[in-house]
């Protein structure tokens, strides 16, 4: 039996599962736009083969290894964090024994499509298959059908972004700009740790900027001045848009003195908890108008609690899978930003949310309001078929389907990238068949809107 069953996703009602197969059929092999995610460019700059099957499938995956290490499984044994010298083979033991713990998951759905249409096994992940599944994936992984280019090719990927901070060379970027080959991979701007005081090292990375940037950073007129000149440089390399991971969707519309006295008591380090949200919060302002003069499109995270698990932290840094999501009000946070900025259209500004409960009583009044607004689809903790259905329930009868973005699957897992977006075309035809079956929505517009939020929304949205 295959892994994978051709209706899955779709409704458990004949009729209604009828119109969703044939909503389906035109959109499931559209092109994939991928304007968000975690990817590294030098991948397909060097072109080399993945290293192993643990390499390429569990250690870039949160999702993999943070419920492993919920059921006793150390970080160490799968060679994640600075544990990285562990044995693949063992490692990848330790996964298929442990298996079982992802049913019921979205990761189970994506596994499975990617062993079963990549490496074409269709006996379910087990100890006792372990080292065939394994062998298997390692035989493909040196043939060159299985280069990193030859994958982005056979994906179907039109164009994957991938996250960088300001401070990054963007080598891989530029090399990829003269290599000849036909991929587009953008970089996108994060700059998180130039904007957030209490990023590890900020001042430090401020001082870095300057270097970078040849401006006086120590300045306010020079900290903005380098942060234009880097996004600036991001944009010859292609990039659309800006991305901001901040704890809260804080934002402050301070004067410049305002803003020039809190930048230098947070670089000298006087800065108190209050004032370094402050700041992070005048920042996003900044961001916005900056995207007013070059066009970026910006792109809001709040609510996670970053590194929840300190001990984690410590002893292997950052995205280690221990971010917990946390309430999150946007309607007071966003004001003074939309007060400036809100009713220009030549914004675009795209909000994500781990809070699902501010999804009809704050998210989508506001987008489906504010001409600078557009929200995101399902982030993180509910980028399954379950979160993108209530997404999509609670959503489309305030803010309609074109105050939304489609789909973009924010993923380090490179071979999860088509399975994201597979569930993602099917559990939107699935919503759509519905409305057709009550005689809400014509079929004839719910084919247009299937291609839209498959493929339509992401081009336009980040201006691709």
């Amino acid at each position: 039996m295959p892994l994978l069953h051709p209706d899955r996703l779709f409704p458990a009602d004949p009729a209604t599962r009828a119109i969703a197969k044939r909503l389906f059929a035109p959109i499931e092999n559209l092109p994939i736009v991928s304007p968000h995610g975690h990817t590294d460019a030098g991948w397909f700059q060097e072109n080399r083969r993945f290293a192993d099957p643990a390499a390429l499938l569990i250690r870039p995956d949160h999702y993999v290894f943070r419920m492993l290490y919920s059921q006793g499984v150390r970080l160490e044994q799968l060679g994640v964090g600075g544990g990285d010298t562990a044995d693949p083979r063992k490692a990848w033991r330790l996964f298929a024994e442990n298996y079982f713990l992802f049913r019921g998951t979205p990761t189970r759905l994506w596994l499975d499509y990617v062993f079963e249409t990549l490496f074409g096994q269709t006996e379910r992940l087990q100890a006792a298959n372990a080292d065939r599944y394994y062998d298997a994936i390692e035989e493909r992984l040196a043939s060159p059908e299985f280069l990193p280019r030859a994958l982005f090719e056979r994906f179907r990927i039109e164009v994957l972004a991938t996250t960088n901070s300001p401070l990054e060379s963007l080598d891989a970027h530029k090399a990829l700009r003269t290599s000849g080959w036909s991929g587009r991979i953008i970089p996108t701007f994060r700059p998180d740790p130039v904007v957030d005081p209490d990023f590890e090292g900020f001042r430090k990375n401020i001082a870095q900027l300057g270097e970078n940037t040849h401006e006086d950073t120590s300045a306010w007129k020079g900290y903005l001045a380098a942060l234009h000149a880097e996004r600036a440089r991001f944009r010859e390399l292609g990039c659309t848009a800006t991305d901001h991971g901040h704890p809260t969707a804080a934002t402050a519309d301070l004067s410049q003195g305002e803003a020039s006295h809190l930048f230098a008591r947070i670089l000298a380090g006087q800065g108190s908890a209050k004032e370094h949200e402050l700041f992070r919060a005048q920042m996003l302002t900044e961001m916005a108008k900056m995207s007013l003069d070059d066009g970026l499109v910006m792109q809001l995270h709040p609510g996670s609690v970053r590194n929840h698990n300190r001990a984690l932290f410590e002893k292997h840094g950052r995205d280690m899978g221990a971010d917990i999501p946390a309430p999150t009000d946007y309607v007071h946070a966003l004001q003074p930003l939309l007060n400036r900025v809100g009713n220009e259209p030549r914004l675009t500004l795209i909000l994500f949310t781990l809070d699902e409960s501010a999804y009809s009583r704050e998210l989508a009044p506001l987008a489906g309001h504010y001409p600078c607004l557009r929200l995101g689809p399902p982030w993180w903790f509910f980028d399954s078929p379950e979160g993108m259905l209530r997404f999509r329930e609670t959503v489309t009868e305030t803010a309609g389907f074109y105050n939304t973005v489609g789909f973009n699957d924010d993923t380090r897992a490179f071979l999860s990238i088509p399975a994201r977006h597979d569930v993602a075309r099917r559990v939107d035809c699935a919503y759509l068949a519905k409305l057709v079956a009550e005689h809400r929505l014509e079929e004839e517009e719910a084919h247009q809107v299937a291609h839209d939020l498959a493929y339509g929304l992401a081009r336009q949205a980040y201006r691709l």
